[in-house]
C-alpha cells in the first residue's frame, strides 16, 4: 500500500477522548514508511504519556490488518517535545492503589465458566452487603462488563494532574468500574500481542483514580499466560478465586490455575473455589436441581487441593438475562442473587482473617 491510503485508513482511528475525533485531525500521525509487505507508522504523543496509548496503537494496527490482511504492521510512538524520543514502555507506579485494603483476582483455567459473571456479581454483592469496591476487567481480549453492567454508552473520563495521567472509573450498582471494554468499539477486534496487551492492562488498573476501597476485584483472562504473569508481579495481589464448572473437562484446567497462583516466583493465596452452573434449576420448579454437567466435582477439586469451596452457583436463567440486560443478579432477591450475598460473604470473611497478623 501506498503511504496515502494508509493515511486514509487511520481516519478510521478515533480517539475515544478527544470528542472521537481521529488521529489523523488531531495531528497523531507522525510519519508512515512502506516497504514490501511491511507498513510502519509513528505515532506523536505529548509529554505526558496518553492514557489511552495502548489503546490508540492497537486499533492503528486492527485498522490497516482489517484493510489488508496479511499486512505486517509495527506501531511506534514519540514524545514530539523531547525530541522525537522513542516511547519504549510504561513506568507506573502503584499509587492509585494505595487506599486499596484487598486486590483479589478472578481467575479461571478455561474460558466459558462464566468467570466475567460470577466476577461482576460478587463486585455487587460486596457492595450490597457495605464494602467499598471496585472491579477492573482484565481480560482485554473479551472485555464484558459493559455489557453486563449496562455502561456500554458511557466513556471515563481521563485527565492530567500535574506529571500524571489519571483515568476516572465509571460508578454504579454502588461499584466502581474499570474496562478497556469503554474505549473500544463494540464490534472491534483487539490485535494485540503479549507486551501491548499487559501495557495497556497495567493502565487500566495502575492509572485508574480507585480511592479508598474494601474490594478491588481483576478479572482475570482464562488461562496461565503472559498478562497473569505481568499482572501478579505488577499488581500487589492479596490472593485469588478460582471459578469452574463442575464438568471435568473444565476441572482439569484448575489445576493450572492452582499450581500457577501457587508457583515459588508466585505464591498468591487461593481464597476458594466457586463452582458455577452447579446445577439446573427451572424458575417453574425452583426446589428442583439437576446436575448438568456434574454434581460436587468443584467441592472434590477443592477438597483435593485443600482449598476452600467458596461457593456454588446454579444455573439460573435469570442470571444469564440479568447479564445480557446489563442488570447484575446479585442485585436481586431470588435465589440466585442470595447465592451471589453468601458467596460475598464468605469470600470477605476468608480474606479478613487470612490477612490478619499472627497472634503471639
Amino acid at each position: 500500500m501506498k503511504q496515502n491510503e494508509i493515511m486514509k485508513i487511520l481516519y478510521d482511528v478515533q480517539h475515544p477522548a478527544k470528542g472521537d475525533r481521529n488521529i489523523v485531525e488531531l495531528g497523531m500521525v507522525d510519519s508512515i514508511e512502506t516497504e514490501g509487505n511491511r507498513v510502519t507508522v509513528t505515532l506523536a504523543f505529548s509529554r505526558h504519556r496518553d492514557p489511552l496509548a495502548e489503546y490508540l496503537i492497537g486499533s492503528t494496527k486492527a485498522a490497516i490488518i482489517r484493510h489488508a490482511p496479511g499486512t505486517e504492521v509495527e506501531v511506534r510512538t514519540v514524545i514530539r517535545d523531547e525530541g522525537a524520543k522513542k516511547q519504549t514502555g510504561l513506568n507506573l507506579g502503584t499509587e492509585e492503589l494505595d487506599n486499596v485494603k484487598y486486590i483479589i483476582g478472578v481467575a479461571s483455567g478455561k474460558g466459558g465458566v462464566g468467570k466475567s459473571t460470577v466476577a461482576v456479581n460478587l463486585a455487587v454483592a460486596l457492595a450490597r452487603l457495605g464494602y467499598r469496591t471496585g472491579l477492573a476487567d482484565a481480560d482485554v481480549y473479551g472485555p464484558s462488563v459493559p455489557k453486563m453492567t449496562g455502561t456500554e454508552e458511557e466513556m471515563p473520563e481521563a485527565y492530567k494532574e500535574g506529571d500524571k495521567e489519571v483515568i476516572m472509573p465509571l460508578e454504579k450498582y454502588g461499584v466502581k468500574w474499570m474496562s478497556i471494554g469503554y474505549f473500544a468499539r463494540p464490534e472491534q477486534a483487539l490485535i494485540w500481542r503479549g507486551p501491548m496487551a499487559c501495557n495497556a492492562l497495567k493502565q487500566m488498573i495502575l492509572q485508574v483514580r480507585w480511592g479508598e476501597l474494601d474490594f478491588l476485584l481483576i478479572d482475570m483472562p482464562p488461562g496461565t499466560g503472559d498478562i497473569h504473569i505481568s499482572l501478579v508481579h505488577d499488581i500487589p495481589l492479596t490472593g485469588a478465586v478460582i471459578v469452574s464448572t463442575p464438568q471435568a473437562v473444565a476441572l482439569a484446567d484448575v489445576e493450572k490455575g492452582v499450581n500457577m497462583f501457587r508457583n515459588e516466583s508466585i505464591r498468591k493465596p487461593i481464597f476458594g473455589l466457586v463452582e458455577n452452573m452447579a446445577w439446573f434449576t427451572p424458575a417453574e420448579l425452583p426446589e428442583n436441581r439437576y446436575y448438568i454437567f456434574g454434581k460436587d466435582g468443584g467441592a472434590k477439586m477443592a477438597e483435593k487441593y485443600g482449598i476452600p469451596l467458596l461457593g456454588q452457583i446454579p444455573l439460573v436463567q435469570g442470571i444469564r438475562e440479568s447479564g445480557d440486560d446489563g442488570d447484575p443478579a446479585a442485585l436481586s432477591s431470588g435465589p440466585e442473587g442470595e447465592a451471589f450475598i453468601l458467596l460475598a460473604d464468605k469470600l470477605a470473611k476468608a480474606v479478613v482473617t487470612d490477612q490478619k497478623p499472627d497472634k503471639d
